[in-house]
């Protein structure tokens, strides 16, 4: 590489697909804030060069019979960001708006997330076009399995691992790796356990997967309290999106004295001034698919939601939620990204204008891939380790990241997003120094 070149150049934008996430382009804000971070760390012409565009990109048709004997055609996606510092890792979707476009963003963003946490794994994303809840079990395996086998010259476990997501759960990745495992030769099969990650435990799963990026948020919150003295007891949170992350995240945080005042998801939005208790919202959940219409809540608007009087906000939904008015409403003195990409660049600088601090996606909701990162080790070595171990291992990186962000966000007197984005690019720039570009 040229030694001359050594002057920030912003990261191309991948040319837009003609299926558009429907509130914006993804991959052009993960852009954005890549070139922010470019510029902080003088990022080399040629190495933005590559991480401008994905490695691979995979689009794949295939049909699966209904339950009621008809045949129906879905699109999947595979987008392999970069592998330089390991195997491509990243979620499966399933989501109506699930489109090249947005898992050509979320796949860039697990590479900077990876790189953050000095994780040796490299960045992916995938995806199904369809909502699951329009579907039986018995179908939403048969797609899966399909999907599986449409993708399976396509990932493996050295080479890209999946794991759940927004619409996705252990079940769905039982099932993904059962369907790889048999297409896998018959001596290699149970090497082929670790083709994805967060499976139930008795597939190979981890303990403390499923509270992982939950878990995750919360130490990111306990960090930035430590460093303010501000006592939590008595504080309270909005959380938007009450699935995995964000049932997780109110349960820790309820023992620790933080109150949930409001949450909200695809139907409606909740609130009670005097909290909200999550592991009865959480039951309710389970019984009816919603927040809505819990005994011991109001309803409230969305943008009620957004405007609540509360100290934390943690939006754990879907991506591009925080836009330019939400962020002029918000009342929290903390907001910690649950979600991927939940916050438009203009809603950060009013938040940052506000003094309203935010802790980026790719810090806060990184639990679920470092814990995935046990999981695969533990398959590789054909270990289990003990709910104990996974927790302190969990809690050491999160707050070690948190600090490497902070600090760095000090020195250079950059926000924390560009920071951590800055301290992920700066190491894959390292990675790729060392190795060259061949040939």
């Amino acid at each position: 590489m040229s030694k001359e070149k050594s002057s920030a150049t912003p990261v191309p934008t991948p040319a837009a697909d003609s299926t558009q996430h429907p509130k914006g382009n993804l991959g052009a804000i993960v852009n954005i804030h890549i070139d922010r971070a470019a510029k902080a760390i003088s990022l080399p012409e040629e190495i933005a060069l590559i991480l401008g565009q994905p490695k691979n990109e995979i689009i794949v048709h295939f049909p699966v019979r209904m339950d009621n004997g008809k045949y129906q055609m879905f699109t999947g996606y595979r987008v392999q960001h970069n592998n330089i510092l390991g195997p491509f890792k990243g979620g499966i979707r399933y989501h109506q708006d699930v489109c090249l476009e947005e898992v050509r963003g979320l796949a860039s963003a697990m590479t900077w997330k990876s790189a953050l946490h000095d994780i040796p794994f490299g960045g992916g994303k995938g995806g199904v076009q369809f909502d699951p809840n329009l579907h039986s079990i018995a179908e939403i395996e048969r797609i899966t399995r399909r999907f599986t086998h449409a993708l399976a010259g396509s990932i493996g476990p050295e080479y890209d691992i999946p794991a759940p997501d927004v619409g996705t759960n252990s079940q769905v990745m039982n099932w993904l790796m059962d369907t790889y495992m048999n297409i896998a030769g018959a001596l290699d099969k149970n090497a082929m356990r670790r083709v994805v990650t967060g499976k139930s435990l008795t597939s190979g799963g981890s303990l403390g997967r499923e509270a992982a990026t939950g878990a995750g948020v919360v130490h990111c919150i306990t960090e930035w309290a430590k460093d303010r003295r501000f006592d939590l007891t008595g504080k309270t949170v909005a959380i938007q999106g009450f699935g995995n992350v964000g049932s997780f995240t109110a349960k820790i945080l309820s023992k620790l004295g933080v109150s949930l005042v409001a949450t909200g998801d695809y139907k409606g939005y909740v609130a009670n001034a005097e909290g909200l208790n999550p592991h009865k919202l959480g039951e309710h959940v389970r019984k009816t698919g919603s927040v809505v219409d819990y005994k011991h809540s109001k309803p409230i608007s969305r943008e009620e939601f957004f405007a609540i009087e509360c100290d934390i906000l943690v939006p754990a939904a879907l991506e591009l939620e925080i836009g330019e008015s939400e962020a002029r409403n918000i009342k929290a003195r903390l907001i910690v990204e649950g979600a991927n990409g939940p916050t438009y660049p203009e809603a950060d600088t009013i938040l940052n204008e506000r003094g309203i601090t935010v802790v980026p996606d790719i810090l806060a909701n990184s639990g679920g891939v470092t814990v995935s990162y046990y999981e695969w080790l533990q398959n590789k070595r054909s270990e289990r380790w003990d709910l104990e171990e996974v927790d302190a291992r969990l809690e050491k990186q999160m707050k070690r990241s948190y600090g490497w962000v902070r600090d760095f966000a000090h020195e250079k007197r950059l926000d924390l997003r560009t920071a951590a984005y800055a301290i992920g690019l700066d190491r894959i720039r390292r990675a790729y120094a060392d190795r060259g570009i061949w040939p």
